[in-house]
């Protein structure tokens, strides 16, 4: 039997980011809970119904989702001024009919990517100390502000030092996001985490 109260519509408003290619595209819905970076059409096409719609479009370069917002980063011979509108036609339509948005077992998946990728490095028990101190500085007061920018930041590895951090969504290839990882992120992690002496990107 359908619901006799309709949802309210979709609604959706666009947010710049502090990366010129990339633009934020905020609804009133919950469209995946957790991240989802697709910088590649091939991991789209397996995992994101929306992300492959949209991958779709010659100016769409890469997908980032995540709560209630899908940041897109653009070809940059496009102008935004061009293809806004009709992407933001897009994401309504399709968020309006209720398609899926992000395949089940998605962040499954990841999370195994990931455990692979860190299984690889192999800390000493004072580096998974401090491996742990790191990540829960990124959990606390990276994530949230980047998140904002509709981006996200997590963590790679960590050798002699040297903290790597994967850059996804607006934060990847952003001219600003160096200027926030050594002024920002560099500095409240040497103040915090004695043992970090430097602070590096690896696009995600």
């Amino acid at each position: 039997m359908s619901n006799p109260v309709s949802k309210s519509p979709v609604m959706l408003y666009t947010e710049q980011t502090p990366n010129p290619e990339s633009l934020k595209f905020v609804t009133n819905r919950m469209l995946y809970k957790g991240t989802a970076d697709f910088g590649e059409e091939a991991l789209a096409r397996e995992w994101s119904p929306l992300a492959s719609c949209l991958f779709d479009k010659p100016y769409v370069k890469g997908i980032y989702i995540s709560n209630n917002f899908v940041t897109v980063t653009k070809e940059f011979n496009y102008a935004w001024e061009d293809i806004m509108l009709k992407l933001k036609e897009d994401i309504k339509t399709y968020v309006t009919e209720g398609h899926e948005i992000i395949k089940d077992g998605f962040a499954e998946a990841m999370a195994k990517i990931e455990e692979e990728r860190g299984a690889s490095y192999d800390y000493s028990e004072n580096e998974a100390e401090i491996v742990k101190k790191i990540k829960e500085l990124l959990e606390t007061y990276v994530k949230p502000a980047v998140e904002m920018d509709g981006g996200n930041i997590f963590f790679d590895s960590f050798s002699e030092g040297t903290v790597r951090l994967i850059m996804q969504g607006a934060c990847s290839g952003c001219p600003s996001s160096t200027v926030t990882l050594k002024a920002g992120i560099e500095g409240m992690m040497k103040r915090m985490v004695p043992e970090v002496k430097n602070v590096e990107a690896v696009m995600g």
